[in-house]
């Protein structure tokens, strides 16, 4: 920029959350790639055969057949990230020249010092914010599955029969 324009940028890029963003996406593509492979996996060839028999173009292919199928998919790799992202230590160590503190540096400064009380919140912070959207997962997971929106009790007033009925 300097060389075409006489314009300094200073740390642009590196000393942003552009840095941070770029070592996360680096550090856990295998872990989210992973996941959406073993998706991937699971769709067969004879749909997009029958998707493009029905006249379906390749976008809308992929938009109305891929991404419903792989939502499950996507949602597990996001998961995979957020939750390590919201522990990684090392990136982040990196970034600390240029001022740029995460939970997980400060949980470990505080315990560098021997100040474990004040270093608790933190990591509880850490361990609350990584568990919300595995809730959150797991109740979608839980609902997409057949019957589930019926509970227990309604199923047993309405007379269906389980894999092992009580009075028998």
């Amino acid at each position: 920029m300097r060389s075409l324009f006489e314009l300094s940028t200073g740390l642009l890029l590196s000393g942003t959350a552009f840095a941070i963003v770029l070592a996360y996406t680096i550090r856990f593509l295998a872990a989210s790639l992973g996941a959406v492979e073993a998706g991937l996996s699971k769709i067969s060839r004879n749909i997009d055969a029958a998707a493009r028999t029905l006249g379906s173009s390749v976008s809308e292919m992929l938009f109305k057949v891929h991404l419903p199928m792989l939502r499950p998919a996507l949602g597990a790799a996001a998961l995979l990230v957020f939750v390590d992202s919201m522990k990684e230590l090392p990136a982040t160590l990196l970034l600390r020249p240029f001022n740029f503190d995460t939970l997980a540096t400060q949980v470990f400064t505080l315990v560098s010092l021997y100040r474990y009380e004040e270093a608790g919140l933190s990591a509880l912070t850490i361990v609350l914010v990584s568990l919300a959207p595995v809730l959150v997962l797991h109740g979608i997971i839980a609902g997409s599955r057949p019957g589930a929106w019926m509970s227990r009790s309604a199923a047993v007033e309405g007379g269906l029969e389980w894999a092992f009925p009580a009075g028998r």
